[in-house]
């Protein structure tokens, strides 16, 4: 580990956020400045930042110790995934505040695989998503594309659920620190992937479960991703931000339609009419992921 993990694992120890550190490094990008407390200061100065929390921060920065924290993840059985390593995710990466570390539990070298497809959906889904599920995911897996969700209940657990079942490969993002599960609903699927898969998060293990984390984790959910499917969502979906996230990131947005009698359909019917591209089968998917050749031989 190179001086400047070592500083970027220290400040988010020390409760900075990834939009602090970033912060920091568009004020220098050595981050050599924080060693030193005046021009520390100066940079809360200039950014309009809370100059007592950032202080306060600070304090908790200086007196950290690497071996400790480093000590602190074995334990833990946690990998950590900088973003100056080779293998950071290429995608994620391109998006606006990506993490300047990742904490993992599990397989870190799903990561790698560059075929992601983000499945996202209504905690409430029905067993219409587990029926879209149960069709789509076995020829996505077939494919060589890895799933990931948020590891919630309804379409999230679904989506792993399936990918499991099916012999894929699944990341869950996580929307708090590795300490933690939430919703216990889904903690034997999380069991599963800690062990055989991967569960992922930006924050510090000890970040405790709070609703405002969840929709900053989903920038993640799409921005690992080539694409986002939507299986069924209302009009005021959380799964519709991801949406509105991944057209930011410039990725490929998908959606199944469905009955103009259920609630559940209006969201994801509503952004096929703004130009999302309707879902009928895998091969709908996987044409935005395979070469030609590649199709022939799956079909």
């Amino acid at each position: 580990m190179n001086n400047y993990q070592q500083t970027i694992l220290k400040l988010i120890y020390a409760g900075y956020t990834t939009n602090h550190i970033h912060k920091m490094l568009r004020y220098d990008s050595t981050l050599s400045f924080v060693a030193y407390r005046s021009e520390f200061s100066n940079f809360i100065y200039k950014s309009g930042l809370n100059y007592n929390n950032m202080l306060e921060m600070y304090t908790k920065y200086v007196s950290s110790d690497i071996d400790k924290i480093l000590k602190a993840m074995h334990i833990r059985n946690i990998k950590l995934l900088f973003s100056d390593d080779e293998n950071y995710p290429r995608l994620l990466k391109e998006i606006y505040d990506y993490p300047l570390v990742l904490f993992g539990i599990g397989d870190m070298s799903i990561l790698n695989n560059e075929k992601k497809l983000a499945i996202v959906g209504s905690r409430k889904a029905t067993t219409y998503s587990e029926q879209i599920c149960n069709a789509i995911i076995p020829k996505l897996i077939n494919t060589k594309i890895a799933i990931v969700s948020g590891m919630a209940m309804g379409a999230d657990y679904f989506a792993h659920l399936k990918t499991i079942e099916h012999g894929g490969q699944t990341i869950g993002v996580a929307a708090f620190g590795l300490d933690y599960h939430y919703p216990n609903a889904t903690k034997y699927i999380n069991e599963l992937m800690r062990k055989y898969h991967l569960v992922i998060s930006e924050y510090y293990p000890t970040t405790k479960v709070q609703k405002w984390r969840f929709p900053e984790r989903n920038r993640l959910i799409s921005g690992l991703s080539q694409g986002v499917l939507v299986t069924e969502a209302d009009e005021r979906s959380g799964s519709l931000i991801t949406i509105d996230l991944a057209l930011e990131q410039n990725r490929n947005v998908y959606c199944c339609p469905g009955t103009i009698f259920q609630t559940l359909s209006k969201g994801g019917n509503n952004r096929i009419k703004e130009g999302a591209k309707l879902v009928q089968n895998a091969q709908d998917i996987i044409e935005d992921y395979c070469t030609f050749s590649e199709q022939k031989l799956i079909l």
